[in-house]
């Protein structure tokens, strides 16, 4: 057999061109930041304030990471992240499966009305106060559980999730089950959840990243600082180390004062590492499941 390869039109290589260079163009908007800010943290406080990062580290130094692991609450605030993100995932993705596949069973009687229901919370809702008061009168203030059981259900990930179920379990596969005298939670259990892996992945990502960056719900619901998340930490962190040029006095040290401005602005960059580069790490673990589990999960249905 004649082996020969198709050729591309002249059209086709000037977009293929186009398409790539667009693309090139891009990932290096992406890209560049990450890589200075990387540069940043690893630079010295006078090479970030003359303007000497472009793109490597410039008078390398560990003073940024020092000053903030040097802080007695960011070992504290790691953990509790960490905790608040693994319970917190947990419960949120029992949740959702528990929501999502009952609402993606045809059988279900008024499945439409309670989707009704679930979608309605997202348009309307009582308003900050009102929430503040319903988790004080719970007895959930300055407690883990506020940081867990408010947000324990996203209505979101509820539709993509049901949608993935609806898409991807035929009913054949239920009515062999229960032929066989399988119960609905064996169902669950032992078909739904190991073919539903892309689609777990993907929730489960969202609502990781969403306890690791949470901030407000500890701000408002939280007063112990052995409760605060590392969010909170690094808040405290920067604004210990933050000056406000306007109240210096002429008798205050400027070179002092200098000094703790550059260290601001180093910290800055440090903090940004810390804080992402658990998620950075945790990232690859699920990208395979990542694309699938969203393209099938965002049919309607």
């Amino acid at each position: 057999m004649d082996n020969r390869a198709i050729r591309d039109s002249g059209g086709d290589r000037w977009f293929t061109v186009i398409n790539y260079s667009i693309l090139s163009l891009f990932l290096l908007s992406v890209l560049y930041p990450l890589l200075y800010i990387v540069s940043a943290s690893f630079s010295s406080s006078e090479a970030i304030v003359s303007g000497r990062v472009w793109l490597w580290p410039v008078d390398f130094t560990l003073d940024g990471y020092k000053a903030v692991f040097h802080h007695k609450l960011i070992w504290s605030g790691f953990r509790n992240s960490l905790f608040y993100m693994a319970v917190g995932t947990a419960i949120n993705v029992t949740m959702t499966v528990l929501a999502a596949y009952p609402l993606s069973r045809r059988d279900l009687y008024g499945r439409h009305y309670f989707m009704f229901l679930f979608v309605f919370t997202t348009m309307f809702s009582g308003g900050l106060i009102p929430f503040y008061i319903l988790v004080k009168d719970l007895g959930m203030l300055d407690t883990v559980w506020a940081m867990l059981l408010p947000g324990a259900l996203g209505v979101w990930n509820v539709v993509i999730t049901r949608t993935y179920f609806q898409t991807s379990i035929p009913e054949e596969m239920l009515e062999a089950a229960q032929l066989d005298g399988c119960s609905d939670f064996t169902f669950v259990r032992k078909i739904v959840l190991p073919l539903s892996m892309p689609i777990i992945a993907v929730i489960t990502l969202f609502y990781a990243v969403g306890h690791w960056n949470q901030y407000f719900s500890a701000f408002i619901f939280l007063k112990s600082q052995g409760l605060y998340p590392l969010q909170i930490v690094l808040r405290e962190i920067l604004i210990q180390n933050n000056i406000n040029m306007n109240m210096l006095s002429a008798v205050v040290d400027v070179q002092s004062a200098a000094k703790r401005e550059g260290l601001s602005n180093l910290l800055k960059y440090s903090l940004i590492v810390v804080a992402t580069l658990p998620l950075m790490i945790i990232y690859p673990f699920v990208q395979k499941h990542f694309v699938k589990g969203v393209m099938i999960g965002s049919l309607k249905g």
